[in-house]
Parts: C-alpha cells; structure tokens; sequence
C-alpha cells in the first residue's frame, strides 16, 4: 500500500472503478492546502456525507490543523468515539441497544462484534490503532453546548465584545459586525429585523456602535439600560424620542430582560467567552477539535450563535497575519437555512465574508448539506473542492450541476458529469478539485471514530465531564 502518514495530505479514501464498479488500490491523497480554497460536501441521507466529515476532521487533527465544527445536528462529535484499545468496553456506552436486540445479542456482546468490525474496516483500509493513539495525542478534543450546561459552557450573552481598531477601520466589514450582533440579538428575541427599516435594529446598532468606537463592551445589562435611556440624543436628524418614543423602548427592554430572566438561560452567560483563539488552541498551544453541539437550540437561537461564532471568527482572521498553507479549518455539517439562495438571513453575509476572504489567512471552510436546492452557488462559485455524493432527486442533481459548472474553470463535460453523478453508490463520491487535471470518483476510507449517530445531551455529558470538572477548578 502506498504510504499515506506524510504532512499535509489527508488519506481520504481509494479511487473507484465505475466501469469495473470496484474499488482500486489507488488511494486519493488531498492536498490539505487546496482546503484554503474551501470545500463543499453535497449528498442526500445516507450518502456517507458525515463520514467523510469525520474524515476529514480525523486527518486535521493528525496533521495537528485546529477545528471549529458547528454541529447543528449532532454527528460531529463522534470525533471523540476514538478509541485506540478498540476494546468492546470502550464501544459499550455508545451502541444502540436496539440494534443488539434486533440481532438477538446483549449490548456487550453486540458491543465486542462492533468492536470487532472496526478493527477489521480499519485494517482493511491499512490504519491501525496507533494511528487512532496519535489522533487523540495531537489534538485536544471538545464539545461546547451554548444555551446549555450539558457539554463544555461557553459564554456568548455575557458581553457583547467591542472589535479591534483595526476591524473597526475596515468600514464593510465593522458595519457587518454591528449588523449581523443587532439582527442575532433581535433574532432571540423573535423579532424579524431589517437593518434599514427596523426601528428596534437601528437602535441596536446605534447602541453597539456607540459603545464599540469607545472601546467599551457592552453587556446585557447594560445594553437593557441603555435602549431605555440611550446615551445618544439623535438618530439621523430626529431626536431619540420622536424615533422611538420611550414607552416602546421600555417595552422592547422587557421583552430583553424577560428573556434574560427566562428559566436556564443563565447558561448562555456561563464559562469562558466565546474567543475563537480559545477554540482553536488551548493555553498551552496544543491545537483543539472544538466541536460546537448546537442540535438542542431553536431556530432562532441556532442562528444567534451562528452569527456570532462567525462575527469572532472573522475577527480573529483578521489579525493573523496572511499565510497560503492552512492553518485551521471551519466546518459547518449542515449549512441549510444558513446561506439561502434567494432570502438574507444574517449568516449569509458572514459566510460569504469568509468564503471571499478567508484563503488569504490560512482558514478554509468546509461546508456540508443534504439540500442541495437551498443553496447559494453564486457564493460558492469560488469554491475549490466539490465532493458530490449520491443525490435523491433530479431536481437536485440539476442545482448542483448548475453549482459545479459556475465552480469549474476550462472545459466542462456536463453530460459525462451527470453520468458519473447518477451512478453513485453508498460512500462514493466525485472530488472535483480545481487544483487537480481531472475529477476523482473514490470510496472513502473507514473511519476511526465510532459513528454512533448523533449524540444525545447524556452522550455529551459523559464525554466531557471530567473536561468541565477541571475547567471549574
């Protein structure tokens, strides 16, 4: 077998002979690098889109690339079901009982069979436990929960963090921060803003951005008192009060407050406060998988956090200085909702900040969906990396073809395309790699977390209690 441990490729899989319909010996070696272009992940349920996720997650960490994952449907921490004992007690908190039962098994003898079945996928694909020993030694592996105390705590409510002077001097990206913090609160709250029409998102922004170029935070309680008594006299020419009389500032305040005193949300003000240099890298400068659990939240508070993830995100890469090799990886496991063709929900602005921006600082996104159809391509018309997996409808398959050919640079065979794309099985997928002569139809390589499915907030909590034991000492 080829040798696949070298720096900066990750062993993803083994081509795919779809005239023969086998696999070869030939492994597919991604240049890590080519991530700084980003990635797009494209398949239907059951596609094996979450196991190439985790792949790619398992090779990151390997080549010691930090992680941020948003997990809005909690697969992605199956990243910290690796085991390197591969032993049937290390499986058994994680199995599915149910499964047990169908085979006629107890949950440990089911236990040491997918124990077993592991040990012989990893070994068919040439990995070994000590590869599995490496991962968990080169990287530091977590699960925060915001809005609940079930994994790691993270502190997003507690204060509103004013931006550097130097963001602060980029005028589009200053004005996308205040925005997307004003719309992301208003968004808690249940109501539907636009930053030039809404009264509630003007005051908002007038708010943050009055604190901000003083170089003060502002926090919730401050912010409640300052919509009611506003330390500024004017919005454009007309005076605060003809603006927004006071009787509805007072009520907007308490719609804030009212939510700050709702039962459990204390815990989006608890922990450390959401720093992306905090998730990336510990104290000790060992680099980190931070999986960000968000599959418990509605809606509304999914896309709160999501934009301001993604507002410190985008502060933090621009104050690294450019590099061209990768130097951390932003992985979103299901980007519906999030960056819509036609509708501007506050995500989408940041997401395509970063798509445009983010290569010249060493980031690369890697985003994946099941809905194709729900997707920008316009946004992603400069992404280099394109893993099509099997796709449910023709209505998909249209949209991503559509997708692919804005994407593609030279000549594009979309017929041939299209046949390749209709003939995909399970864990099969087409690399189209702008970086590379020809597009790659390959079978991807067992993983070595366990695919336990999505995990469940006692899951979570035994993962990571004796992390948080030790952050609260």
């Amino acid at each position: 077998m080829q040798d696949f441990e070298k720096l900066g490729t990750f062993y993803i899989g083994k081509r795919y002979d779809t005239e023969a319909e086998r696999l070869t010996d030939d492994l597919v070696l991604y240049d890590s690098k080519d991530l700084t272009t980003h990635a797009v992940i494209i398949g239907m349920t059951g596609s094996g889109k979450t196991g190439l996720g985790i792949t790619l997650l398992e090779e990151a960490a390997l080549d010691h690339i930090p992680v941020i994952a948003l997990d809005p449907k909690g697969d992605m921490g199956n990243i910290l079901l690796t085991f390197p004992n591969l032993s049937a007690e290390d499986f058994a908190p994680w199995i599915n009982e149910r499964s047990a039962t169908d085979r006629g098994q107890s949950p440990f003898e089911f236990a040491a069979a997918q124990a077993e079945l592991w040990r012989k996928g990893l070994g068919e694909w040439g990995q070994t436990a000590e590869r599995i020993s490496q991962l968990r030694k080169n990287v530091d592996l977590a699960i925060y929960t915001p809005g609940s105390n079930a994994g790691l705590p993270i502190s997003v409510l507690q204060s509103f963090s004013a931006p550097d002077q130097a963001l602060i001097d980029d005028v589009d990206l200053y004005r996308d921060r205040v925005q997307a913090t004003a719309t992301g609160i208003l968004a808690l709250l249940g109501v539907d803003s636009d930053p030039v029409s809404s009264r509630e998102h003007i005051l908002l922004s007038q708010l943050l951005d009055n604190a901000w170029r003083a170089g003060r935070d502002l926090d919730v309680p401050n912010l409640i008192a300052e919509i009611q008594d506003p330390p500024i006299s004017k919005v454009g020419v007309m005076t605060i009060d003809t603006f927004f009389p006071a009787k509805d500032r007072f009520a907007l305040a308490m719609r804030l407050n009212n939510l700050l005193a709702a039962p459990g949300f204390e815990a989006w003000m608890q922990g450390p406060p959401l720093k992306a240099k905090n998730l990336l890298y510990t104290e000790q400068g060992k680099p980190r998988i931070s999986v960000m659990s968000i599959a418990h939240l509605d809606d509304a508070q999914r896309m709160f956090f999501v934009c301001m993830l993604l507002n410190e995100l985008i502060a933090w890469m621009r104050a690294q200085q450019g590099t061209s090799s990768l130097r951390a990886i932003l992985y979103m496991d299901e980007l519906f909702g999030y960056m819509p063709p036609v509708a501007n929900p506050p995500s989408k602005k940041l997401f395509l900040t970063l798509l445009k921006q983010a290569r010249a600082y060493g980031l690369g996104l890697v985003l994946s969906t099941q809905n194709p159809v729900d997707l920008d391509y316009k946004g992603l018309s400069n992404t280099g990396t394109w893993f099509i997996g099997r796709l449910q409808t023709e209505r998909d398959k249209a949209r991503v073809m559509e997708g692919l050919e804005g994407a593609s640079s030279g000549d594009f065979d979309k017929q041939a395309m299209e046949r390749t794309i209709a003939g995909l099985g399970k864990r099969q997928f087409l690399l189209h790699n702008v970086h590379e002569n020809e597009a790659v139809v390959f079978g991807t390589r067992w993983v070595m977390s366990y695919l336990a499915g999505p995990l469940t907030r006692d899951h979570i909590r035994t993962l990571m209690a004796a992390a948080k034991k030790k952050l609260l000492q």
